[in-house]
């Protein structure tokens, strides 16, 4: 599949301007070689499909040459199995107006988490659910202090701890992808010294990517409710997560 789609690439550019007679479309293996500053044995040898390694400067050389899009860019390193140092997404807590207005266009709770797990947006139904995250009261809106720091989540959710174990694993997933980013660090660095629980699951250093399912809580005026939890990440900013909880 990476050689085929290289050949495809090359093929469609536009050959030098020469005086002779083509015998092939586009670039010549040889021509996209010199182009990339590759060698043409590793070209080669990479449309023909042989196991051979790509690494992440020779196909940031590659794309270059081959003059690709953003989305053909990112096939490229997707077919190699290699990360584009170009595809990690800027975080940002300023969304677009349509974005915010995706939980209220709900029927069901729905919440709107930007990078740091910040709650951007909510609607009515999610307000009345989250005591003391969502509802007026409230004057923090970050889940994981939420979870952690507030004696309200551990009455609300049901079996707390394991909970809140999760949500850390899947946090840390996040959080390395980008490491240094430094509203993350502060949140953890807050966490650390203030819940010994968070503390003492950051270092296990477990992963786990954000799934859904069943979710149960104790609602101090609704009761016991049950709910089947999904989460949405945008295409372009998989960053940003729209969590939806449908009664169950």
């Amino acid at each position: 599949m990476l050689g085929a789609f290289i050949r495809f690439h090359r093929e469609r550019l536009s050959p030098p301007v020469s005086g002779g007679r083509r015998r092939t479309p586009g670039l010549r293996r040889e021509e996209l070689a010199d182009a990339a500053g590759l060698g043409l044995t590793w070209i080669t040898w990479l449309e023909q499909g042989r196991e051979v390694t790509a690494s992440v400067t020779a196909l940031c050389r590659l794309a270059d040459a081959l003059h690709l899009s953003a989305p053909e860019r990112a096939s490229l390193f997707d077919l190699a199995g290699k990360m584009d140092p170009k595809s990690r997404p800027e975080p940002g807590n300023a969304l677009a107006a349509d974005l915010l207005e995706l939980p209220a266009l709900m029927l069901v709770p729905a919440y709107l988490l930007d990078h740091c797990w910040n709650a951007k947006a909510w609607n009515q139904a999610a307000a009345r659910l989250f005591v003391g995250w969502l509802d007026g009261a409230a004057d923090d809106r970050n889940l994981l202090r939420y979870v952690f720091l507030s004696p309200q989540a551990h009455l609300l959710i049901d079996e707390w701890e394991t909970r809140a174990e999760r949500l850390v694993a899947e946090f840390r997933a996040d959080f390395n992808r980008r490491p240094g980013d430094a509203e993350r660090i502060a949140i953890v660095q807050q966490l650390n010294s203030e819940s010994a629980l968070f503390a003492r699951l950051w270092r296990k250093h477990d992963v786990l990517h954000r799934e859904g399912g069943e979710r149960l809580f104790h609602h101090p005026q609704m009761g016991p409710l049950q709910f089947s939890q999904t989460t949405l990440q945008l295409a372009l900013q998989p960053e940003i997560k729209l969590v939806c909880l449908s009664p169950r």
